[in-house]
């Protein structure tokens, strides 16, 4: 007897563009003979889709300059009004589309109107941030108070108030789980990764975590590029000249930009800058040619380096071509991912806060000359081949969506 096709809701939260992207990864690698997909997300990312067919459905998101402003001053990224218009828009939404499974990405409003609405729940989210993770102790992002004070004075006393700190950046939504007569979640860790089931996007040899519970999985990284044709000097290039490809992506320090250009354009490489649209360079030297956008897989793979915000998302790009980062971190998230990497030998991670041109410069020589960087990441690279998404997510869902555990 043939099962009926289920349809899946993809919504993601359109902050920045890896939230964005990488549902998009997982829709695109489900059978369309067995999954009915739709994708509901906020406007402004709309590139993304441009070449797949998949019903969309427009909802709010809090703008990208709201979100990162929120980032730099360390305040929550949501508060409860926020989120209370968010779960009424969703639970409008799901008696429309009527979905069988939600699949969110960093939409934290779905711990609430997915389990109103009794529909099972599948987050998404990177490991670092699990309440099993390995972690310890996580790192300082880019906040005024270590430009005034330093970082260790100011990690020092994040550290000794961590626990209060991450209590306050979930009581937003859990207040909101209570409104509903609902039970709090925890701690921010808890909030990010909250659902009926939990997939990681990393692989765990990278990315490890402890005693996980039977309902979080990891399935491997979501990569993506943007299906942008090859600029006209991609093939006048000096092949015996190695490349060194550079980008912030939508949520990196955009004003470092000048600098890294800069050192990079009095050294021997050749420079493939991609600004995402958010700088304007008049004036670039020799060395350096710029696309608003590149293809971010082929850029990797023709690179010895890979230099970016250190977010997971142009990371993992690199990695999976087996090509070491260089990653100028600024909040958390980016500062936990390169944690990642460089405990695992395939990159350096360098504060935004304390990028010094001396700094920059030492470390993309050292990253350029040290072997040891590359064959880490070539390792990285034979893991991310074991734990492939468009092998594992759907292996997932076949599983989840014909079993009763929802």
């Amino acid at each position: 007897m043939t099962r009926s096709r289920r349809k899946i809701l993809f919504v993601a939260e359109a902050v920045t563009l890896a939230h964005v992207v990488r549902p998009l990864v997982m829709a695109s690698s489900l059978n369309h003979d067995d999954y009915d997909v739709h994708i509901a997300t906020a406007s402004g990312f709309e590139f993304c889709y441009r070449n797949n067919d998949f019903p969309h459905w427009n909802i709010n998101s809090i703008s990208p300059e709201r979100f990162m402003a929120a980032l730099a001053s360390g305040k929550p990224l949501y508060d409860f009004p926020t989120l209370k218009a968010y779960a009424e828009e969703e639970l409008e939404l799901f008696d429309k589309v009527n979905p069988d499974i939600v699949v969110g990405d960093f939409r934290l409003s779905l711990a609430v109107s997915a389990v109103t609405r009794k529909i099972p729940y599948v987050a998404t989210v990177n490991a670092h941030w699990s309440p099993y993770s390995a972690f310890e102790r996580f790192p300082v992002p880019d906040l005024p108070a270590v430009r005034l004070f330093g970082e260790k004075l100011v990690a020092a006393v994040f550290h000794r108030f961590q626990p209060v700190i991450f209590a306050t950046h979930a009581r937003p939504l859990n207040r909101l789980r209570k409104a509903y007569g609902l039970k709090p979640l925890g701690d921010l860790r808890c909030a990010y990764t909250w659902g009926d089931q939990t997939l990681y996007l990393d692989a765990p040899q990278l990315v490890p975590t402890r005693n996980l519970p039977p309902n979080h999985h990891y399935v491997g990284p979501a990569i993506w590029s943007p299906d942008t044709p090859l600029p006209e000097w991609w093939d006048n290039l000096e092949s015996a000249t190695p490349c060194v490809y550079v980008t912030l992506g939508s949520s990196g320090a955009i004003d470092l930009l000048p600098l890294v250009i800069e050192i990079l354009g009095n050294m021997p490489v050749n420079v493939l800058l991609a600004t995402a649209g958010r700088s304007k360079l008049l004036d670039v030297p020799g060395n350096v040619r710029c696309s608003d956008y590149l293809p971010g897989s082929d850029a990797a793979q023709r690179s010895a380096l890979v230099v970016c915000n250190g977010g997971s998302a142009t990371v993992y790009q690199a990695l999976a071509k087996g090509v070491p980062v260089l990653g100028i971190a600024s909040n958390m998230d980016q500062h936990l991912t390169m944690a990642c990497v460089e405990q695992v030998g395939a990159g350096i991670s360098v504060r935004s806060d304390a990028a010094s041109p001396r700094l920059i410069e030492q470390k993309l020589q050292t990253l350029l000359a040290d072997h040891r960087y590359l064959a880490a990441a070539r390792q990285v690279q034979e893991w991310f081949e074991e734990y492939q998404l468009e092998r594992r997510f759907p292996q997932f869902l076949d599983w989840f969506s014909g079993s009763d555990q929802h």
